[in-house]
């Protein structure tokens, strides 16, 4: 038996070499196998107990069989073995309170293709440019996906060019077992569409936005999809793709305890962003027709005696433009670029866009981004709390490859 000190590891060990000395028996011998124990890795307290326990066994006439009891035994101690095995793994999962830090990590080469086929063993870690014990994990998980689309009065010309780009977020980005949610904000935030895997919905709630308000609430955003994802079953990507200015507008919550929900998920945030000043000039005239609800519209006509479409010119929509609004878009400037801040720390990328081909080449890029990704962890050594650490990764003996990933995390309580 094994001592009573033992922790439950010492146990699967100890279980787990004498499941291989019986083995060695039944073919070698019992002098086979003694040989063979005292180079089998020594576990504390562990070894010193089993080779007693041999010892003491009767001796068996060489080429006998093992059978009855001990044959029993021997399964039995694996069932032991098995049980105790899922027991601890239990308790690591449900007792450890060991936060991990995921890094998702794409590696380029020179020409800025994506690069397969690396292992754990090819990347280095480091942290505070220390050298980290990492984890890869190589299972393909499904992704929770939140759209976030700034709505206020200078967003028409995205709104307009959104309309049919529904389908590329769930088939490019969201992709096979992955959901897309859809909300919305300007003065408040709006859930369009929860979470699902139907593009025809999604497509949906991407056509029926509408411009709401002046204001551009993103951390009141970033907090309600953080709470969408956070209410997620576990064992999936968050992945958050806002599609909004770069700075905030009057927002409620802060910046600092959205960044610690942000840490504490996980979550990767993609930001496409574009000038509010310029988008207005690169949207096609409009016409009456255009401006009616996409149930109503008239597509062309469908006979002689049917009505035409209403091609009724609409003057173009400048935004709210003008002197005090350009003054008070200087004065935003001193605010934090939270596209660039978001992106950066938790490994995502911040695109520009102006026209329509470029928005959706855009949502091209971040999907096959996400699908190349190697899912790098580590568990942090701890540290001062608040305190901000810059982890990167390099591939080893390979320096014309580049390695992207999250440039850093604060230590949380």
């Amino acid at each position: 038996m094994p001592p009573a000190a033992a922790s439950l590891f010492e146990i699967v060990a100890y279980l787990e070499q004498r499941i291989i000395l019986k083995r060695l028996e039944r073919h070698s011998g019992s002098k086979a196998a003694g040989a063979a124990a005292s180079h089998l890795p020594q576990a504390v307290g562990i070894i010193p107990v089993a080779n007693r326990l041999r010892d003491r066994r009767p001796p068996r006439l060489p080429g006998a069989p093992i059978v009855g009891p001990k044959t029993a035994s021997l399964l039995l101690m694996r069932v032991a073995a098995a049980i105790l095995l899922f027991t601890c793994l239990g308790c690591a999962q449900f007792r450890s309170t060991a936060p991990l830090v995921v890094a998702p990590t794409t590696v380029t080469d020179s020409k800025g293709r994506f690069v397969d086929g690396l292992a754990p063993d090819d990347l280095i870690l480091f942290d505070n440019n220390v050298p980290q014990t990492i984890q890869m994990d190589w299972m393909t998980y499904p992704i929770d996906l939140v759209v976030a689309v700034q709505t206020s009065s200078n967003s028409g010309a995205v709104i307009d060019k959104l309309g049919g780009s529904g389908i590329l977020f769930t088939q490019l980005l969201a992709a096979d077992a992955g959901e897309t949610a859809v909300i919305s904000f300007s003065d408040e935030v709006q859930l369009h569409q929860d979470f699902t895997g139907n593009p025809d919905s999604v497509i949906h709630a991407l056509r029926m936005l509408r411009m709401e308000g002046g204001g551009a609430h993103m951390l009141d955003a970033l907090r309600q999809a953080l709470l969408m994802l956070e209410r997620r079953p576990p064992g999936r990507r968050r992945i958050i793709l806002m599609i909004a200015e770069r700075r905030d507008r009057s927002s409620q919550a802060k910046l600092p305890e959205v960044m610690e929900q942000v840490e504490r998920l996980n979550a990767a945030i993609y930001w496409l962003t574009y000038s509010p000043m310029l988008q207005p000039f690169t949207v096609k005239p409009k016409t009456a027709e255009d401006l009616k609800p996409e149930a109503e519209r008239i597509k062309g006509p469908q006979c002689a005696g049917c009505p035409a479409p209403d091609d009724t010119p609409v003057p173009p929509d400048l935004g709210p433009g003008g002197f005090l609004y350009t003054i008070g878009e200087l004065i935003r400037l001193h605010q934090p670029d939270l596209s660039s801040l978001f992106a950066r720390i938790t490994g995502g990328r911040t695109l520009n866009f102006l026209k329509k081909n470029a928005l959706e080449q855009a949502i091209q890029l971040v999907g096959e981004e996400v699908h190349r990704q190697y899912i790098l962890s580590f568990e942090p050594k701890g540290g001062e709390p608040g305190k901000f650490h810059a982890i990167r990764v390099a591939v080893k003996n390979r320096p014309e490859l580049q390695a992207k990933t999250r440039e850093g995390y604060w230590a949380l309580q």
